[in-house]
């Protein structure tokens, strides 16, 4: 339509649908999928029952393999067309179970007097309102049944209307609830929900403006951690701290990074975007030395915690906004033999300079976005001496278009 390209939520390619469109862009635009005329051979039908009126998943309609498929052709595509490179080895998608997997969700809420209820989950494809769904296969077990009592809770509360969403966490343990909650509650509305956190066995936590003013509720005492068993670590998070969705693969990625990256007992490690350390401390039970810089504080002091309580000292954590030059930094300037990069969507093209300058052989860059790692691989390849010897996808989210891809760079 007017040369532009259509993308059709439902629909499949190769197959012939009718649509109704839904958005325009200026690049493209989007419909959702009414009917299918000719069916694709690599359609199945969706487990979920609201797949046709919840955006949480784009892709149950796609058989499992043929999702890892489409998702390894869109990272060759993309580094390809956009960074004029291709990988001298392309490894094996990594995949698990692809149901009940994700462990952090923000989940939208509203009442709909229309319903008489407060519907809690991800938007319609739309995106306009919240989908009406009783539960969802690709939620860790703890919530994937618990919709209809979260919204229970909510419709409960004195201030039903003016909750606008519900984050969920789960560790490898325990789980909890982050409540956005507009209007201050009131004294019933707490002790509704320290009886709802009793009753389930969640953590509830609340949120009445920014993400500074999060507390927790109820229980008193509550922690929320996963394993690395491979490493024999244990990591701590808070419910709002990033953390890797997908419990399994996340364990599988650092694997397969050790292992291409093979640091040794006497290399030093630069760990950029590290986070609460989730790449840092597998990295310091292999190196000798390993510095893991991260822009926002809480979670540089949520790494410090991480690496004392796994007794780990060969670790600095520094706090730097890495979209700026940091050459002059008395870590950078010691030199290091290898470094990991797990960046944001918008990548790291402000830091290839400094990765490059840093001394290192070995470069890891584990990726949230095809097109940004793309760009970033044009630039260290063509600018930067080094080659894409290794890379590969990893099913991070199941049933969804997005790709997480892990690259190995090495120098020429």
């Amino acid at each position: 339509m007017d040369g532009k390209a259509i993308f059709v939520h439902g629909a499949l390619p190769g197959e012939t649908v009718h649509a109704r469109l839904i958005d325009r862009n200026r690049k493209h635009d989007e419909a959702v999928c009414i009917e299918v005329l000719t069916p694709s051979r690599q359609r199945v039908e969706p487990e979920c029952p609201w797949f046709d009126r919840c955006g949480g998943c784009a892709l149950q309609h796609l058989d499992h393999a043929s999702q890892l498929h489409w998702k390894h052709k869109r990272l060759v595509e993309n580094l390809g067309r956009l960074g004029g490179v291709e990988a001298e080895l392309w490894m094996e998608p990594l995949s698990a179970e692809p149901w009940y997997y994700r462990r952090r969700a923000r989940l939208s809420a509203r009442l709909v007097r229309g319903k008489g209820r407060v519907l809690v989950g991800f938007r319609e494809p739309e995106g306009r309102f919240v989908a009406d769904i009783a539960d969802c296969r690709v939620l860790h077990s703890d919530f994937s049944d618990r919709l209809h009592s979260l919204s229970a809770l909510i419709g409960d509360l004195s201030i039903a209307d003016k909750v606008p969403q519900v984050e969920i966490a789960s560790g490898d343990q325990d789980s909890a609830i982050v409540i956005r909650n507009l209007e201050p509650l009131s004294d019933a509305d707490l002790d509704r929900l320290r009886q709802w956190s009793t009753s389930e066995g969640i953590a509830v936590y609340l949120q009445p403006k920014g993400p500074d003013t999060v507390f927790r509720l109820a229980p008193e005492a509550h922690e929320l951690t996963y394993r690395i068993p491979e490493f024999g670590l244990e990591l701590a998070f808070h419910p709002q701290h990033f953390v890797q969705v997908n419990a399994a693969i996340n364990r599988q990625l650092i694997m397969r990074a050790l292992e291409w990256l093979d640091p040794q007992d006497n290399e030093r490690v630069l760990d950029l975007f590290c986070g609460l350390g989730n790449f840092t401390l597998p990295l310091a039970t292999r190196a000798a030395h390993v510095t893991g810089i991260e822009g926002a504080p809480e979670l540089i002091e949520a790494a410090r915690g991480n690496a004392r309580r796994n007794g780990l000292d060969n670790i600095d954590l520094d706090v730097a906004d890495l979209s700026e030059d940091v050459s002059g930094r008395s870590w950078y300037q010691a030199g290091f033999d290898a470094v990991l990069i797990d960046p944001p969507r918008s990548g790291a093209f402000e830091v290839l300079p400094m990765i490059a300058g840093s001394g290192a052989r070995r470069v890891i860059y584990v990726s949230c976005n095809p097109a940004t790692l793309a760009r970033d691989a044009g630039e260290l390849v063509s600018r930067h001496g080094f080659r894409l010897a290794r890379a590969g996808i990893a099913d991070m989210f199941p049933h969804t278009a997005h790709v997480e891809s892990i690259a190995l760079f090495e120098r020429s």
